[in-house]
């Protein structure tokens, strides 16, 4: 019961952040914020998508940043012992957002889990893993559209292991592993001395 009010409260924290910056940021081709107001509240898989898109472009551009000859790169100063390098770090987001994506759906997982959820260990090169995640994104937001308020409680197989879950839990899931490993990622690029493109000066 608590950890279903615990998502709840983070739907609405999301929906009222995207009503908020669709009234004060609106863009070429957004509808005003009067005509939002005529057209109603956003749907469920609005908010789940806008709030994924974030993230994807922050882990996204992360990736593109790092040169191609670091993507082998495991911290050394500290205790790292046995760590997904930089490669396998974005191979595990993508490869989580297919696992997630198909449970939603209720589909079989169109990739391989790999070792540790590290993905298909054929995709080695920047390109290859690059293009890896951006089309986990798109699977991603594929499966947050079949999301509605009839189905978001609905009881799924879990994409991990045995047991049930829920359409909405495993998105915010998928919403909270993505930052997770994000930060992760960040701590790469910096040690590396990138500056990740998301805290560059605008």
């Amino acid at each position: 019961m608590k950890d279903r009010k615990w998502i709840l409260a983070v739907v609405l924290c999301a929906a009222s952040a995207f009503a908020q910056q669709q009234s004060t940021t609106p863009s070429a081709g957004t509808a005003t914020p009067q005509a939002q107001t005529q057209q109603g509240p956003p749907t469920v898989s609005m908010v789940l998508n806008r709030q994924m898109s974030g993230v994807e472009s922050e882990i996204v551009s992360a990736a593109d940043a790092m040169p191609e000859t670091k993507f082998n790169f495991v911290p050394t100063n500290g205790e790292f012992k046995g760590v997904r390098n930089f490669g396998e770090q974005v191979r595990h987001v993508a490869t989580t957002n297919y696992m997630i994506g198909a449970a939603i759906m209720g589909e079989k997982n169109p990739v391989p889990v790999g070792d540790n959820e590290n993905g298909d260990a054929k995709y080695k090169t920047k390109a290859e893993i690059v293009q890896y995640l951006k089309d986990s994104f798109a699977y991603v937001h594929k499966a947050y559209n079949t999301i509605d308020e009839n189905n978001l409680t609905q009881f799924i197989a879990s994409p991990f292991g045995s047991g049930r879950t829920t359409r909405l839990g495993v998105a915010v899931l998928n919403q909270g592993h993505n930052f997770d490993h994000y930060g992760q990622i960040v701590e790469y690029l910096r040690m590396n001395g990138i500056i990740p493109p998301a805290s560059r000066p605008r």
